[in-house]
């Protein structure tokens, strides 16, 4: 049977369906697709970091809620859609920020709140272990997070007996397997092809023995993508479902990084493609063809789902200040008597952004709302600065604005480049930075001196690419390779759009980084007496 879009009807459709489920920084997306990769329906769920003792965190009660209420809302707009309840689909994959700390004792319990990717406390551990391994373990790696706590003497730590992430935490609530997708344990823990690195693992154990750590901490086992990765339980349908609508079997593939599914959803998984996802934070992905001939603390080295090495450039922070200004400027309006909505505010300041000088007009605009490592920050002060004789208008602050959430990128790129000599042609774009219209991916392009390419799909983002892996897992030929899956039966048609750097956006650029470098002091300055 076909209804009336050429799709199978229900109950063939949804028994063929793949369902991604990713907890973002500020939203939880589910998206449904049908064995054509075609999207179903869609679910959201909008949620906030908190800042509690000097941690950024999400609680546990707010990650079921969230699941819950995108579960939900999904699950209402295939009734609508299709007249039938969902009760099971052909496979789920889980996905999530990566990195962060989720440290359980032997009964299962969470003994400290959640610490995400955005804590940038970590420093000490993360040199002292950078130099004892000779790998660069970044800031927000869950080994960092559990070796500071061990050199701050935490009382918890006695307690540890397992550590994941929050997709491997999901998943394990849904699944009762401790099991974890590879590019969200190369977030962790030094892993590839071989999974977690053995001889760097033996030699981190060893040094948390000098704490007193008798035992060494348990971590997810590491999966690839295609493996099979258990199914759901009665108890986990329930978590997700509490209607009970939802049945217990569904197989699920390993759950994934928001880095995996980001490289899955812009296809770029082969040696020397990379992809750039801008939203709450940064990161620009470039899968490696040959080692690195050094370690560097702005360079990440993860993996792709299927194992391969990527040079990473992460920030923690890019659209979040530009969200806050979009609020300020609908305050505004409203109290003007002027009805807007918060999307066409958006439009507006993106658009402004073309039309604003190349350099800013001398305007400077700092997104720190936390800290950032690749500018050494431990703390942010989001800042507006600007001379007597700047050209201060809205097309200029807007640009800056747009500039300041890819600066600090640039900057770790420019060492990736600089140093190592690794290039590639162009860049694939996804994220909030690109949805609004086509001012963040030519000013992408400017920032980058590189073609920036957005496929018609980028705005389903990480939980589209998540269901991507769940129908390679069940779809896959034998021997038929994730990256041959991805270019010849999802991409293969995929309409894009293209954004060349433009001269005068480039040099603007320039300008403006160069300014944006000398006036961290006065960022530094702020942090210090604000």
């Amino acid at each position: 049977m076909k209804n009336d879009s050429g799709m199978a009807s229900y109950p063939q459709l949804l028994h063929n369906a793949f369902l991604g489920i990713e907890l973002g920084s500020t939203r939880i997306k589910s998206v449904l697709i049908d064995g054509d990769h075609r999207i179903l329906a869609t679910g959201n769920h909008d949620w906030e970091n908190r800042l509690e003792d000097g941690i950024w965190t999400y609680s546990l009660e707010d990650v079921w809620i969230g699941l819950r209420s995108s579960f939900s809302s999904l699950a209402a707009q295939v009734l609508e859609r299709y007249g039938i309840k969902l009760k099971t689909v052909g496979r789920i994959c889980i996905s999530a920020m990566m990195h962060g700390y989720l440290p359980f004792s032997n009964e299962n319990g969470l003994l400290v709140p959640f610490r995400t990717w955005r804590n940038t406390n970590t420093a000490d551990a993360s040199m002292k272990l950078s130099e004892s391994l000779g790998f660069n373990i970044p800031l927000r790696w869950s080994a960092a997070h559990y070796y500071q706590a061990l050199m701050n003497g935490e009382d918890h730590c006695s307690k540890v007996s397992f550590i994941t992430t929050l997709s491997g935490y999901v998943h394990w609530k849904l699944t009762g397997l401790q099991v974890i997708g590879v590019g969200d344990a190369s977030g962790m823990f030094p892993a590839g092809l071989d999974g977690f690195d053995i001889g760097m693992l033996d030699e981190f154990n060893r040094l948390c023995s000098e704490f007193g750590s008798e035992a060494p901490i348990t971590m997810p086992k590491v999966l690839f993508a295609g493996d099979d990765a258990g199914s759901l339980t009665v108890e986990g349908a329930l978590l997700l479902d509490p209607s009970g609508n939802l049945c217990s079997g569904i197989p699920f593939c390993p759950p994934e990084g928001d880095a995996g599914t980001g490289m899955v959803a812009t296809n770029s998984i082969t040696e020397r493609t990379g992809n750039v996802s801008a939203g709450t934070s940064v990161f620009a992905m470039i899968v490696l063809d040959r080692k690195l001939q050094g370690a560097y603390p702005e360079i990440d080295i993860v993996a792709t789902p299927d194992g391969k090495p990527v040079a990473m450039v992460h920030c923690n922070n890019c659209t979040s200040d530009i969200d806050a200004w979009v609020k300020l400027l609908v305050d505004f309006m409203e109290t003007a008597g002027v009805a807007s909505a918060i999307s066409n505010v958006y439009d507006l300041l993106y658009a402004s952004a073309l039309k604003g000088d190349p350099n800013c007009g001398g305007l400077l605009s700092y997104n720190y709302l936390s800290g950032e490592p690749i500018t050494k920050f431990d703390e942010g002060r989001p800042m507006l600065a600007r001379l007597p004789d700047s050209k201060f208008n809205f097309p200029n602050l807007s640009r800056s604005l747009l500039f300041s959430a890819i600066a600090t990128l640039r900057i770790g790129m420019d060492i990736l480049v600089t140093e190592e000599g690794v290039n590639t042609e162009l860049l694939y774009g996804h994220g909030g930075y690109f949805k609004v219209s086509a001012a963040g991916q030519n000013l992408m392009a400017a920032a980058l001196n590189l073609p920036i390419i957005v496929y018609e799909s980028a705005g389903e983002g990480g939980a589209w690419g998540a269901a991507l892996l769940a129908a390679y897992a069940s779809q896959k030929s034998k021997d038929e390779s994730l990256s041959e899956y991805l270019s010849n039966r999802v991409f293969s048609e995929m309409k894009s759009i293209s954004a060349i750097p433009d001269a005068n956006d480039v040099a603007g650029f320039n300008e403006y980084l160069k300014a944006y470098i000398r006036g961290l002091e006065i960022e530094r300055e702020a942090v210090k007496s604000f």
